[in-house]
């Protein structure tokens, strides 16, 4: 049985660079925060608030480096909350998604798409995915032992410059009592 660490991932957003002027101001960089355990990735001091139809959620925390596009990754909690109908997507499939206003201290913004609950996924860098026999976008199984034991399925892999990592939203996390860096068992 292969093992893994399991990561809980709170409410965040990655955003463009275009995004990120706007609510910040031209020139503005991310500052780092702490560094996440995906390469190149880390948590900045800046956070923005959230305005969807029925709420808001303030101090969300923005993940960098910027990316191509905003994205605003959500719990269905926070979902339910902010009055957006969730879409349960893979990290990066923004097409068609509930938009949201986002505002920051230069301004407020409403992007008409953006807001994903992200599936939950194993990141595994290519060799390790290799020696393993997985696949990008294979799905696998991935079970927890506790006093709320459970088998989570549909994980999708994510092969690439990654950290062996499973990563599970705060509801999910939430339901079947685990903790940040528990370990996980994987079946495939």
């Amino acid at each position: 049985m292969k093992k893994a660490i399991a990561e809980i991932s709170a409410r965040h957003l990655h955003i463009s660079p275009q995004h990120l002027a706007k609510l910040f101001g031209p020139n503005f960089k991310l500052k780092k925060q702490h560094k996440l355990s995906q390469p190149g990735e880390f948590a900045s001091k800046q956070t923005l608030e959230i305005i969807g139809l029925k709420n808001k959620l303030e101090k969300v925390r923005i993940v960098g480096p910027v990316r191509k596009k905003t994205q605003i990754e959500l719990s269905l909690t926070d979902c339910i909350f902010l009055g957006i109908r969730p879409v349960l997507r893979l990290s990066g499939d923004v097409k068609n998604s509930p938009g949201v206003i986002l505002k920051g201290p230069k301004g407020k913004l409403k992007i008409r798409e953006g807001v994903i609950i992200p599936k939950r996924h194993l990141h595994l860098p290519e060799k390790q995915a290799k020696s393993w026999g997985l696949k990008n976008k294979q799905k696998i199984k991935v079970s927890f032992k506790g006093p709320r034991a459970a088998i989570l399925k549909e994980v999708m892999v994510r092969v690439g410059d990654y950290k062996t990592r499973v990563h599970l939203d705060t509801d999910e996390a939430n339901a079947i009592g685990i903790k940040n860096n528990a370990t996980v068992e994987l079946s495939f």
